[in-house]
């Protein structure tokens, strides 16, 4: 186990590299940053010159890359443009998109196990085909969509919620967002788990523990369930990164300044190190949600061991 672990993370650090030097040349390239910071009229070539070596944007982009990640290495992912260091910006931003994620990927867990698990179980059924195309209707709508609807019903018409997060984003506040964001992704964990318990139920291993007599309710939770869910355990920790980085539009609708509102924020000032910075950090939570979706595997199936 110790030396998966340290080869794992060993293979970590180039695809951290490319990852990170991949988004830095396509933010690089979006345009030109000291632009966004004088407004509409153009920024005179001395200002723009000036500007530019302030931020070190006068340098190859080379440099600049290797200038930044000497930097991250020390704790420090640049200024952005209206003087703010990044890390202020992520103190503030990542508490709120990290709740919110947790909101999601409860949703998926709870919700789309226990749908996928009585569907697998009943495969072919009137519930089974309710719950297939409820799914495949969830997955054909676009998420701003879901979101603004639940916003126009639950919060303008009905007055459930407020139609906007307040700036303090609690749990309860993001229950709603949090079911947007997780929509699509609770369809998908709700057909997943369906297929692979359907899948399993047919398994020789199966059958050998009903035959022995054992309590339908165990046959279920320890043998067939623990088995079926390594596909569903490895969607729902690559998606743990999906969530954090896709909450762009489920942040604008319930306006929730979280990384994604900050994202939005620097792509639409070509606002270069705080776009680079926010990424870099999902780089590394991505990197480590499929390190944990490994070790995992040997706890849901005993069989699998580590070289």
């Amino acid at each position: 186990m110790g030396r998966y672990v340290i080869r794992r993370l060993l293979q970590m650090i180039p695809v951290f590299i490319g990852a990170t030097l991949l988004i830095f040349l396509m933010v690089n390239v979006m345009g030109d940053p000291v632009a966004g910071l004088c407004g509409d009229r153009a920024c005179d070539p001395a200002t723009a010159a000036q500007l530019k070596k302030e931020f070190g944007l006068d340098k190859p982009v080379w440099q600049q890359y290797l200038t930044y990640m000497g930097n991250v290495f020390t704790g420090d992912f640049g200024t952005a443009f209206n003087g703010q260091p990044v890390t202020e910006l992520m103190s503030t931003a990542f508490p709120v998109t990290i709740r919110l994620t947790i909101v999601a990927i409860l949703f998926e867990i709870v919700i789309g196990i226990a749908l996928g698990v009585i569907t697998g179980l009943r495969r072919g059924r009137p519930v089974d085909t309710g719950v297939l195309l409820f799914t495949l209707v969830v997955i054909s709508v676009p998420t701003f969509v879901t979101g603004l609807l639940l916003q126009l019903l639950l919060g303008v018409e009905w007055g459930w919620i407020k139609p906007s997060v307040s700036s303090d984003a609690t749990f309860g506040e993001l229950i709603v967002p949090g079911l947007v964001l997780a929509s699509v992704s609770l369809a998908y964990v709700t057909r997943l788990t369906r297929t692979s318990i359907a899948e399993n139920k047919r398994s020789d291993y199966v059958r050998t523990a009903i035959a022995k007599g054992l309590p339908r309710r165990r046959v279920i939770t320890k043998h067939l369930l623990r088995n079926s869910l390594i596909p569903v355990v490895t969607f729902i920790g690559t998606d743990i990164g999906a969530l954090m980085g896709g909450a762009i539009v489920t942040e604008r609708i319930f306006n929730i300044h979280g990384v994604g509102f900050q994202l939005y924020q620097g792509i639409l000032r070509q606002n270069t190190q705080t776009v680079v910075g926010f990424v870099t950090v999902l780089v590394l939570v991505f990197l480590v949600a499929n390190l944990l979706v490994d070790l995992l595997y040997a706890v849901l199936d005993p069989r699998i061991r580590y070289a």
